[in-house]
């Protein structure tokens, strides 16, 4: 939708503004996840993998990429941290299946964080048997520092808190899981 601007008199047309978009080959907005993205460990007994991710319409002065991955159905009291990747360099456009686990290919210069797992690799969905259907909220961060000022050994509020404050834009695809 283009919006009108009028300036001294004069009729402009403003182009509409690029808007963040993400998407995977693998998880699909309100679909149920494959076995695939289930943890290994915890009574589960899935491959644990990451899905891909792709993203594209950054907007203007974004210069990195964070992306996290949270299950706000987790019986908790505040939800459960399943991943948390943060200085992924802007020229990056997507995460490869399998990127976020041991021996996976992260972009050079990113760094993870410790999910709620007590690991910094993507710890896959692992609701309680029985508990219902959990959302899993895979959100791509545009940020405006290279860096994220946190220190390495930040916790997932932390990590949080910050992404929350610095982002310029920030869009989540939603996938389902239960057991």
């Amino acid at each position: 939708m283009l919006k009108q601007l009028c300036i001294a008199g004069s009729l402009l047309l403003a182009l509409p503004a690029l808007a963040l978009e993400v998407s995977s080959p693998d998880i699909k907005e309100g679909h149920f996840m494959a076995k695939t993205f289930e943890f290994s460990g915890f009574g589960c007994g899935g491959d644990n993998k990451s899905p891909a991710l792709n993203w594209k319409d950054l907007p203007a002065g974004t210069k990195s990429i964070a992306v996290t991955v949270y299950d706000p159905d987790a019986p908790t009291g505040s939800g459960w941290w399943h991943w948390l990747v943060a200085d992924i360099a802007v020229e990056n456009t997507g995460l490869a299946q399998g990127a976020g686990n041991a021996g996976g290919k992260m972009p050079a210069g990113s760094r993870s964080f410790n999910n709620d797992y007590g690991i910094k690799d993507f710890g896959g969905a692992c609701p309680p048997v029985g508990h219902g259907m959990h959302r899993y909220q895979f959100t791509v961060w545009a940020l405006p520092d290279v860096k994220l000022p946190v220190p390495d050994n930040a916790n997932a509020a932390v990590v949080g808190y910050t992404l929350n404050a610095k982002a310029l834009a920030k869009k989540t695809l939603t996938a389902t899981y239960a057991r």
